[in-house]
C-alpha cells in the first residue's frame, strides 16, 4: 500500500498536524508493508519531518500556488498521488483539509473517510474509525474504491518520533495548473498573536454562557494562562459576540481532542459535545448538577464557576511555581 501523507505548514514550517499525518501514514504502511512519500506545498523545512519517520517527500511548487486556494491545493495533490501511484491519501481534518478532501476524492475517484479517530490497514483493506451522531457512536468504515482519502481529527494521532530520526529526501514536484483550477484567492491572511489554536492544543480551557458576559472571560484566560493552554468557547458565547469565532469548540466550530479540556459554565448542548467529545479527560466546571456536560466528564466540579476558576488557577500557580 503506497500512501501520500499531505502535510500543512505556516510560514515555512511543518505544523503539529503534519506530524501526526506522518505518523498515521507510517502505521498504516507497516500493517500494510507500505511505504509513504510525504507531499508540501510551497517552501517548507521538512527537516524536523525527519525525526518522525519520514524519509522521502515531494515539495509542489508553481506560481498559482501562492494564491493559496484549496481548489489549486487538491488538483495539486491529485496528481501527486497519481504520479506516485498512491493508494491512500492522508490529510489532516483541518479547516484546510476538511475543504479540501471532498474536491481530491471526486478527482481521485476516491472513497472518503472523513474526520477518523483510528486507521487500520492489518486486514489488507483500510478501515476507518470515526464518529457519527454528534460523537454519541463510532463508525467503522472499510473504504472498498481503489484509491482512497482519509482525513484524520487533530490531536488523536499522538504524533510519535522515530527510534532514528530519516534523512529526508525533498524531491521537486511541478503540477499542471491553469487559471481554472484556482476558484478563490487569499488577498491576506489575520492571525492572532501570542494566542494557540484550539484545534492544535493539547489543553483548552472553553467558557460559556454561565460566565454571563465578556468581562467575566478573563477568568478563564488566567487559568488558560497558568496552564499554557488555548481559550475555547462555546457557540452561544461567541454568537452573542463575546469571543472571536476561532475560538468555537463544537458541530459549527472547531472540533478539538486535547489531552485535558476544562469546560467552564457550558452545559454541554449536544452540538458542543460534538465537537469536544473525544477529549482525552474531560473536566466540567457548572452550578447545575444535572447539567448534560456531566455524563461525559471525567471529574466534574458543581459549583459557581466565579469561584471555582480563581481558586483552581491558583492551585494551579502553586503546583507550577513549586
Amino acid at each position: 500500500m503506497k500512501i501520500l501523507a499531505y502535510l500543512e505548514t505556516l510560514d515555512g514550517a511543518l505544523k503539529k498536524t503534519a506530524f501526526e499525518t506522518i505518523t498515521a501514514a507510517l502505521t498504516l504502511a507497516k500493517q500494510s508493508g507500505g511505504s509513504v512519500v510525504g507531499l508540501v506545498i510551497g517552501s517548507a523545512d521538512t527537516t524536523q519531518a525527519g525525526v518522525y519517520g519520514l524519509a522521502d517527500c515531494l515539495v509542489a511548487k508553481h506560481a498559482l500556488l501562492e494564491k493559496q486556494s484549496t481548489s489549486a491545493f487538491a488538483e495539486t495533490i491529485a496528481q501527486a498521488a497519481k504520479a506516485e501511484n498512491a493508494d491512500v491519501v492522508i490529510l489532516p481534518a483541518s479547516s484546510t483539509g476538511k475543504e479540501i478532501a471532498p474536491r481530491l476524492a471526486v478527482k481521485l475517484e476516491a472513497g472518503l473517510a472523513p474526520d477518523t479517530v483510528a486507521l487500520d490497514a492489518s486486514g489488507g483493506n483500510l478501515v476507518a474509525t470515526r464518529p457519527v451522531f454528534a460523537g454519541k457512536a463510532r463508525l467503522n468504515v472499510k473504504i472498498t474504491t481503489a484509491k482512497k482519502v482519509a482525513t484524520i481529527r487533530p490531536n488523536v494521532f499522538t504524533a510519535k518520533k522515530a527510534d532514528a530520526a530519516a534523512t529526508v529526501t525533498n524531491r521537486d514536484f511541478a503540477p499542471t495548473l491553469a487559471d481554472n483550477h484556482v476558484k478563490a484567492t487569499v488577498t491576506s491572511v489575520s492571525r492572532n498573536t501570542g494566542k494557540l489554536d484550539v484545534a492544535e492544543a493539547d489543553i483548552i480551557v472553553s467558557g460559556g454562557r454561565g460566565l454571563k458576559g465578556p468581562e467575566n472571560f478573563h477568568l478563564v484566560e488566567s487559568l488558560a494562562g497558568t496552564l499554557g493552554a488555548a481559550v475555547g468557547a462555546s457557540r452561544a458565547v461567541v454568537d452573542a459576540g463575546w469571543r472571536p469565532h476561532g475560538e468555537q469548540v463544537g458541530q459549527t466550530g472547531k472540533t478539538v481532542s486535547p489531552t485535558l479540556y476544562i469546560a467552564a459554565g457550558i452545559s454541554g448542548a449536544i452540538q458542543h459535545l460534538a465537537g469536544m467529545s473525544s477529549s482525552k479527560v474531560i473536566v466540567a466546571i457548572n452550578k447545575d448538577k444535572d447539567a448534560p456536560i456531566f455524563q461525559i466528564a471525567d471529574y466534574g466540579i458543581v459549583g459557581d464557576a466565579f469561584e471555582v476558576l480563581p481558586k483552581l488557577t491558583e492551585k494551579v500557580k502553586s503546583v507550577v511555581h513549586r
